[in-house]
């Protein structure tokens, strides 16, 4: 976040769009079985854990149009049915790659209302408007799915309904259902019923780890408990961004907003360097590594003022130094909206980056991104969890991307929220223009993974005591 990102994002692009022409010719292999879907889809199933009991239990599937009209993705749910281990077990999703985009499939699992010998709950798989439509004839491509216990205990899976322990190729599987909307369009549930939506009830314990929760209730930049509670508020000069800018500590503000503190963020502009002023807030401590990490954020499509077209990035993130050109103990963690493109994108696209390195001259980069190419205007929560297999981003409680264990951090990070101009090329204009970041609250529990509805109870429990800031993270 420091340093340049415009060949950064194109490497990753690059390898991303690479890998996925490279399976295209193994998404479009044809249904292996004649019977068509009655509502036009079929799901076609194999597996790559086959043990009767696995450390993961790995569902890969594809989701197939056979009638004769498109079909929106984001219509479609798909049900893979199992048995828990036991009735307090609780279950993690991931997505380890789809041809669709990890970022554009969720995971939930819920109970059935009718539970039989095989099946007590069903891992339910749903797309985001950015996984598009499926033509006639058209396939999703490979989904390779996984899900494990919460407490990474082995899981027993040969009870399962639908699992298939022989399925070690691709093939139509009807002990996988698919609805489209409200309709069973493909297979046969547990039971020979179709479920109801109850969410099964919370099982993870509360979060009880070290703490940081800021609810930046400051009266502005000067504020000296901004400096106590650890923050600093950025005014070096250096990258990112425009050459020639400076980063601005009396742009970051803060005012009330429905009943909440609400920082804000402003980068204005007039068309040149000298004009440019950026802003930053960043921990003053590198002590944040595995765990947790939330915050409530408002990126913008359009600017508070003057012409529209900046090529803008809005972020939170978590960050370390880089020691030396492609050192391993480096890592980024990276939300990063682009409202007006950049980086050779035509329009708003938001990245989620997991580095490991990379050095800056010549440019060579290890990482790992996830993206969706839509506006993501107003507030959202963001959510990322690090953990020692792999990295999760959420957005608004729906998964967005899982980064692998190559990318964990060696060492601890400090925690950012920055907007900044990539370049002067997305607007000529020399009429000034501001952008508005805002940010709601930040929080991190330490070595703990929380569900996004978990860091939504933690929150609402720190307003409600009237709790505007807490640390007890321990230095690193």
């Amino acid at each position: 976040m420091r340093t340049s990102r415009r060949s950064r994002i194109r490497a990753a692009s690059a390898a991303a769009v690479t890998l996925a022409l490279g399976c295209t010719a193994l998404a479009a292999l044809p249904s292996t079985a004649g019977a068509a879907a009655a509502g036009g889809l079929v799901v076609q199933y194999r597996t790559s854990a086959s043990g009767a009991t696995a450390d993961r239990s790995e569902p890969w599937l594809k989701v197939r149009n056979t009638g004769s009209a498109s079909v929106p993705l984001s219509d479609v749910k798909v049900r893979y049915y199992f048995k828990g281990d036991s009735a307090s077990a609780a279950y993690r999703f991931a997505c380890s790659w789809a041809v669709k985009g990890c970022g554009n499939i969720t995971g939930t699992f819920k109970s059935l209302p009718n539970p039989t010998a095989t099946a007590d709950r069903y891992l339910e798989i749903g797309f985001t408007s950015g996984a598009g439509s499926l033509a006639p004839g058209a396939d999703t491509g490979d989904m390779q799915l996984r899900f494990h216990r919460a407490d990474w205990q082995t899981l027993g899976q040969s009870d399962d309904y639908s699992f298939g322990a022989e399925r070690n190729t691709y093939g139509d599987w009807p002990k996988v259902t698919a609805q489209l909307g409200s309709v069973t369009a493909w297979g046969e549930a547990p039971g020979g019923g179709d479920p109801t939506d109850p969410t099964d009830p919370p099982t993870d314990p509360p979060a009880d780890g070290p703490t940081l929760f800021d609810d930046f209730d400051y009266s502005g930049h000067t504020d000296p408990r901004i400096a106590a509670n650890g923050w600093s508020v950025r005014s070096n000069s250096g990258g990112p961004g425009v050459p020639g800018a400076v980063w601005a500590p009396e742009n970051v503000t803060f005012s009330g907003q429905s009943g909440n503190a609400v920082m804000n963020l402003e980068t204005s502009t007039a068309g040149t360097g000298a004009s440019t002023v950026q802003t930053e807030i960043l921990t003053q401590s590198t002590k944040f590594r595995n765990g947790t990490y939330a915050a409530r954020v408002k990126f913008s499509d359009a600017p508070r003022s003057g012409p529209d077209g900046d090529h803008l990035v809005q972020t939170f993130f978590t960050i370390n130094d880089l020691k030396a050109p492609m050192a391993d103990d480096y890592a980024e963690y990276d939300f990063e909206y682009l409202p007006n493109g950049g980086w050779g994108e035509p329009s708003n696209i938001l990245y989620t980056t997991s580095w490991e390195t990379y050095r800056p001259d010549p440019w060579e980069a290890v990482n790992q991104h996830s993206e969706a190419r839509q506006s993501y205007a107003g507030w959202h929560d963001l959510v990322v969890t690090i953990d020692d297999s792999a990295i999760t981003y959420y957005i608004d409680g729906q998964l967005f991307g899982t980064h692998g264990a190559q990318y964990l951090p060696e060492r601890p990070m400090s925690i950012n929220f920055n907007q900044w101009l990539i370049d002067l090329e997305g607007q000529s204009s020399t009429t000034p223009r501001s952008y508005d970041q805002q940010v709601d609250y930040v929080l991190h529990v330490k070595d703990q993974v929380l569900s996004p509805a978990q860091v939504s109870a933690l929150v609402a429990g720190y307003r409600a005591a009237g709790t505007a800031f807490e640390d007890t993270v321990p230095g690193a």
